[in-house]
């Protein structure tokens, strides 16, 4: 029988990152939906978003065409990153909040770290060089 799965699988692509995820949000919306079965809407769309998730993964893993699903894996996790990368910016923000200010650069929106209560300073973009003034 396993040889039988493996001669099969050969040449399909096969489970992924992307694939993980959406299996994970089909849970969900599965599992909610089982708590919002007196709102026959809610729970339609709910059911139904879980099973073509579910069906769209299934397809993406038989499928044939590795290029196409190694790009679409890719572009999950460029973004994925992205989040992770900004969560982490916003975390660390977050925690220096009571010892610095965050102000953007006006021309290239870059995000400047000053000192809190130093009244009004002269500040000099990093990256662009600007100089703007701001109450810290």
């Amino acid at each position: 029988m396993r040889e039988k799965l493996q001669r099969f699988m050969a040449g399909r692509y096969g489970a992924d990152e992307l694939g993980k995820a959406l299996n994970a949000v089909a849970l969900v919306c599965l599992v909610i939906s089982l708590f919002v079965s007196k709102l026959p809407v809610l729970y339609v769309l709910l059911y139904n978003a879980g099973l073509l998730l579910l069906i769209y993964n299934c397809y993406r893993m038989f499928s044939r065409n590795i290029a196409k699903r190694y790009a679409e894996n890719q572009k999950y996790r460029n973004f994925r990153y992205r989040m992770v990368t900004k969560w982490d910016a916003a975390k660390k923000r977050f925690a220096q909040r009571k010892t610095y200010r965050f102000f953007k650069c006006p021309d290239c929106k870059q995000k400047v770290r000053v000192p809190k209560g130093r009244g009004k300073i002269c500040i000099t973009c990093p990256r662009c060089k600007r100089e703007f003034i701001k109450k810290s």
